[in-house]
């Protein structure tokens, strides 16, 4: 494939994933991605801070869409169900890409330094989604909270739909999540009560 070949961050994204699952993240340089991709090291570069950037390139597009989706939930709607809006439009994102976000899993898993930067991109995530929340007059600590706790959901769903042999599909996974902390938040209300 010539270097003039369209969607160079997605042939990088992939050339990089490849590399990573086949040597390991530690052992694939940047010069190989670029290669396996078809491009130059100063491609590469043009596109990514470093080889580790190449895997959370679409950090910032899913917090837009959740926040965005947050923001825009109707007036009135409780902030769990303003932070379900954005889990429903963040899984959205994701339809026909299980095989790349498996891979990517298993790679980020496998590897401390990649761990912390995603555990580091869902933290920056909260912050924005618990921010999105004051702004729609939601106060503290509830913001913070339904953040969380969206966030949460949204991590465990995915975790649940990147699993080897998952077939259902992430929305349905989220939504079933969903449903399992609210029924274990009923039953800590009774139990309060009791």
């Amino acid at each position: 494939m010539g270097r003039w070949a369209p969607d160079t961050p997605g042939r990088l994204a992939k050339a990089a994933l490849d590399l990573y699952s086949e040597r390991g993240y530690e052992q694939t340089t940047v010069a190989e991605i670029a290669g396996r991709a078809g491009l130059t090291e100063r491609t590469y570069f043009r596109h990514y801070a470093d080889k580790r950037e190449v895997l959370f390139a679409g950090s910032a597009a899913l917090q837009e869409v959740f926040v965005a989706a947050v923001a825009g939930a109707p007036a009135g709607t409780g902030p769990l169900r303003a932070v379900a809006a954005g889990v429903d439009a963040a899984a959205g994102m994701f339809t026909d890409r299980r095989d790349f976000a498996r891979k990517r899993h298993e790679v980020i898993t496998a590897n401390a330094d990649l761990l912390e930067r995603e555990l580091i991109k869902l933290a920056t995530l909260s912050a924005a989604l618990s921010a999105a929340l004051r702004e729609r007059g939601v106060p503290d600590p509830a913001a913070a909270v339904a953040a969380e706790t969206g966030v949460a959901v949204f991590k465990v769903g995915f975790e649940r739909w990147v699993a080897p042999e998952e077939i259902r599909g992430l929305p349905e996974l989220v939504y079933d999540t969903l449903e399992t902390l609210t029924g274990m938040a009923a039953e800590g209300a009774e139990g309060a009560r009791a």
